[in-house]
């Protein structure tokens, strides 16, 4: 690849400890994405697709090897500072789109800003502006029992980029959604893409999915492949 990486991974391991002994999740793996690159990682459950995952968004640590996110480490940051690559830089979003369910959609989406430091009234501007964005300017007041699985998922995704964020890790984010859902939410992501010129890596056991994407890597038994679909 020619082109300078945004993000790369080197030589990274990742083991956990348990009861019968260490277990390696991740071995040696390596990878280069650059700028705007939309990337698919697929794999069986329990390959190491969501720690790889928790690793570049700096919420876990590796045993071994290093994150570089423009040329700089991501883990040698400390405290506020990693909190700041985290909440500015990273965007999250799950199969479970975890929204807060006291609060309305507009709430949920504003919350990254309040917590931010941005006023009230200048957050609420930025998420209502972001959920017509993804089609849901007629449910702002609604909270999330009263919205549908795919509703409930354009929600979590505004919210992940309220803070315009450069990076998106999504972690099988139609896993929980029907056929005719799931493919709204992909034209939707695509989208967003495509306005915001973001990084995408996404989790995916939806083989539709990953083939609309730039590359495909494949997790086994720890260690990644690519392009293994395109």
């Amino acid at each position: 690849m020619s082109e300078r990486a945004m993000i790369e991974i080197r030589d990274l391991d990742k083991s956990f400890a348990t009861p019968g002994g260490e277990v390696s999740v991740l071995r040696q793996v390596n990878l280069k994405i650059v700028a705007g690159e939309r990337i698919a990682v697929v794999g069986t459950s329990g390959a190491g697709k969501t720690t790889l995952m928790h690793i570049l968004g700096g919420l876990d640590h590796p045993t071994f090897g290093e994150v570089l996110f423009e040329g700089e480490s991501i883990f040698a940051l400390r405290g506020a500072a990693l909190d700041r690559f985290r909440n500015r830089t990273v965007g999250f979003v799950f199969q479970f789109h975890q929204l807060l369910p006291e609060f309305t959609a507009l709430e949920n989406v504003m919350m990254p800003l309040l917590i931010g430091g941005l006023s009230k009234s200048e957050a609420a501007e930025k998420a209502e502006t972001l959920l017509a964005e993804v089609g849901l300017a007629h449910r702002l007041t609604h909270k999330p029992g009263a919205l549908s699985g795919g509703e409930q998922q354009r929600v979590a995704i505004a919210r992940a980029l309220v803070r315009e964020p450069r990076l998106l890790l999504a972690d099988e984010p139609t896993g929980n959604l029907d056929s005719k859902t799931s493919d709204e939410i992909i034209h939707l992501l695509n989208q967003m893409h495509e306005a915001r010129g973001l990084t995408m890596i996404i989790v995916t056991h939806n083989r539709e999915l990953a083939s609309s994407l730039d590359r495909v890597l494949q997790i086994e038994d720890g260690h990644l492949a690519d392009d293994i679909l395109n």
